[in-house]
């Protein structure tokens, strides 16, 4: 690694990541994830090889135990409605992959009777031997063009990790019409293992975009929900974008992601566009993870894609996580 093999391997993941003026690119190659680091006042890129995150395998990640690490997933399970909670061999695979997590973002719910998210939770329940609780977001697809694609989101989550602030609302679209499905907004506080809050609080924004043509422009609205969310709560600094963004493959190029406003530097896309995020043969990176922070110190680097089912009827998208610190 040249001249710089010192200095680049006293850097943890985190300060790759979130230092300024860094420029980072990566690819999967393996078990083994290249990452091309520019160095700053240096003409040539570094190459830098760490441990590849996109697993759930708990040896991945040394610098802190399990149990220091609150760990939030994304999770857009097809077609979440009353045939898929009727498949009980289904439910379970699905509790166990939420039991991995502390909490889980949840989209494509679909039940016009509302009943499902109830009866998963209740699951999840029943499985856990801690209490779990939801944010539950009203029907997505408040505008009349937008109707007839309705779906619900759900923030699942571990009630001695996370502590819900209000119940969640939905991003208000009604003047410009940006969304299909308005994003889903909840806030929490992180609790030490105690049970104690930490003063933390996160504020979580949830999407499933439209896939199409109107892709990249629900990405590029993202921004404005931020900033519209910050302004409503001056409090609050710091949130996390998370969900299926459908970004990439036929829906949106790399380059149109590259010009997208979220792809400004007061962005860090922790779900970058070189993993696969689909069960199908396809290699997209629909499911992606952005925060515009380092979450006061508490984001550390890690990361990944849980390919630890292959089953379509389970879904058709893989769950994308990261870890924030207690």
């Amino acid at each position: 690694m040249g001249d710089y093999s010192g200095y680049l391997q006293g850097l943890s993941l985190v300060a790759i990541l979130i230092l300024a003026p860094i420029a980072l690119q990566s690819i999967l190659t393996g078990d083994t994830e290249v990452v091309y680091v520019l160095v700053p006042g240096e003409d040539e890129t570094t190459t830098v090889y760490i441990e590849n995150n996109t697993s759930t395998d708990d040896a991945r990640a040394p610098e802190l135990n399990r149990s220091e690490v609150a760990r939030i997933a994304s999770f857009n399970i097809k077609v979440f409605g009353e045939t898929k909670m009727g498949k009980p061999a289904v439910v379970d695979a699905l509790v166990d992959i939420v039991l991995t997590y502390d909490l889980v973002a949840v989209q494509e719910i679909k039940d016009i009777d509302q009943t499902v998210p109830y009866d998963f939770l209740d699951a999840i329940n029943a499985k856990s031997s801690t209490p779990w609780d939801m944010l539950l977001s009203p029907r997505s697809g408040l505008q009349e063009d937008d109707q007839s694609s309705q779906e619900q989101y759900a923030f699942y989550y571990n009630t001695s990790v996370f502590l819900a602030i209000g119940n969640g609302s939905l991003h208000n679209d009604s003047i410009d019409d940006a969304f299909q499905r308005e994003p889903f907004i909840g806030q929490f506080e992180i609790l030490y293992n105690n049970g104690t809050g930490t003063g933390f609080d996160l504020s979580l924004i949830t999407i499933h975009t439209k896939p199409g043509d109107e892709t990249i422009d629900e990405i590029n609205a993202l921004p404005h929900v931020v900033n519209t969310y910050l302004e409503n709560n001056p409090n609050e600094s710091e949130v996390v974008i998370l969900g299926d963004f459908n970004a990439a493959c036929s829906y949106v190029s790399s380059n149109e992601l590259s010009n997208s406003p979220l792809a400004h530097s007061n962005f860090t896309w922790i779900i970058e566009n070189n993993v696969d995020t689909t069960v199908s043969d396809s290699y997209c990176a629909y499911d992606r993870i952005v925060t515009n922070g380092d979450l006061d110190g508490r984001l550390v680097g890690t990361w990944g894609v849980d390919t630890s089912f292959s089953d379509s009827d389970i879904s058709d998208h893989y769950p994308v996580w990261f870890d924030v610190k207690k």
